[in-house]
């Protein structure tokens, strides 16, 4: 029997337990997606190996200590698919143990709510939430509302709530702005520091990535002692465009999907919004449907883009980290076309660097720069790794006007991959 979701929950309108963070993104699922879910396999288990740093124990940003995640899926009838996704950078009350914290924008046509102050004082104070377009300011509200309700916030008057989105009108009716105070509120009170979901879940409930089902994504790398032994985590949200490359393969080539395919292959004719983004796309992006020529739209859309550590860092060296993770996001084949909002937040969790309030100086640790280079090729291969996750993990999802985006088929990909050397027969 399937858990009682939030929506279902208040439907009923009957005081129903709260739900675990891992049941809850499944809730409103229907039984064949979830299981979908289940057999589809992350990019280590279809036998890649990114990179030259070993994974966490988990392979999530929660292996990253103090790092929690909890996650919402709202699939109510045949038209919405949605969720939230809350990333929480340590168990305290992070409001007052700020962690220093940086903001990176790939390409900035996207709604990132509190990235002025971000930049201005160089800290998060508080968890950060990933939504659809439309919900972002709803999601911020109910979240504000949740951390006054909390204690030691009695005298409160000023929050700065960090909230991002992709845009996931092609499956789900966006314009009905369908996250409500009960799903931000769980999402946040359900987050746990295990296993993260992947794929068709939370704010990638109905995100689309290279004309295939787009999803959460994460992966971790841990740093040899040599190097300091830190962890770097990566959680994405993934809803772009471009020419899906994994680990070298041109996989969207192959597969005969990819972005600019129209014009290269003579369909269409450009347009002022150049090839596959139209002035739909741009303010609802359009599902993978075709023009006639049989090829779906690969090109636009966006990606979020979360990176943790435990490294002691100040958010000038957080700023650095997160502009590695644009590296790892062009490793996958995207060029951050003109309606796609690419953004990178970057935070540290340690706590030896952690703003709690005062006017007095401080005296904390810092890594210094030459000690980078490191947790820069983890960043670039964590995120890189997180994107092929939130794709293989995706199942195939039918939502608003009965668009369906299909989910990247393993079969062909896995061939694909076996072909260019990825992985080995």
């Amino acid at each position: 029997m399937l858990p009682i979701s939030w929506t279902l929950r208040m439907r009923l309108g009957r005081p129903l337990p709260l739900l675990p963070s891992i049941a809850l993104a499944f809730a409103l699922l229907p039984t064949t997606t979830m299981s979908q879910a289940t057999n589809r396999p992350r990019a280590r288990e279809l036998g890649m190996d990114i990179g030259v740093f070993p994974t966490g124990s988990l392979n999530t940003i929660t292996d990253v200590e103090g790092v929690r995640v909890g996650q919402v899926t709202v699939w109510e009838g045949e038209d919405v698919r949605t969720g939230v996704t809350a990333i929480l950078p340590h168990p305290g009350d992070i409001f007052h143990e700020k962690v220093p914290g940086a903001v990176i924008v790939g390409n900035g046509f996207g709604k990132l709510l509190g990235v002025t102050q971000v930049r201005e004082l160089g800290e998060i104070e508080t968890p950060i939430l990933l939504t659809c377009t439309l919900c972002v300011w709803k999601a911020a509200d109910f979240m504000v509302e949740w951390l006054l309700e909390r204690e030691g916030m009695e005298g409160v008057g000023s929050i700065n709530p960090v909230v991002g989105e992709t845009n996931d009108g092609g499956l789900s009716d966006i314009r009905s702005r369908p996250i409500h105070p009960e799903h931000v509120r769980q999402a946040l009170e359900s987050a746990t520091s295990g296993p993260v979901e992947e794929g068709t879940v939370g704010a990638g409930t109905g995100t689309q990535a290279f004309g295939w089902k787009g999803g959460i994504g994460t992966s971790s790398r841990v740093l040899p002692e040599a190097l300091g032994g830190y962890t770097v985590g990566v959680l994405v949200q993934s809803n772009y465009g471009g020419i899906l490359t994994m680990g070298g393969a041109p996989v969207g080539r192959e597969l005969g999907q990819y972005a600019f395919q129209r014009i290269v292959e003579g369909g269409a004719t450009a347009s002022v919004d150049a090839p596959g983004i139209t002035s739909s796309t741009r303010e609802s992006p359009a599902p993978p449907e075709d023009d006639g020529s049989g090829i779906p739209d690969a090109h636009g859309g966006s990606i979020m883009m979360v990176v943790a550590t435990d490294a002691p860092l100040d958010s000038r060296n957080l700023e650095r980290l997160a502009r590695r993770a644009l590296m790892g996001l062009a490793r996958t084949g995207s060029s951050g076309g003109n309606g796609s909002g690419d953004y990178v937040l970057a935070f540290s969790s340690a706590e030896s660097v952690r703003r709690a309030p005062t006017r007095d100086a401080r005296q904390i640790l810092d890594l210094p720069n030459d000690a980078m280079a490191g947790l820069f090729q983890a960043t670039i291969e964590a995120t890189e790794e997180a994107i092929y996750n939130s794709l293989l993990k995706a199942t195939t999802v039918s939502g608003r006007g009965g668009r369906t985006a299909e989910a990247l088929p393993i079969p062909e990909t896995t061939e694909i991959l076996r072909k260019y050397g990825v992985i080995k027969e």
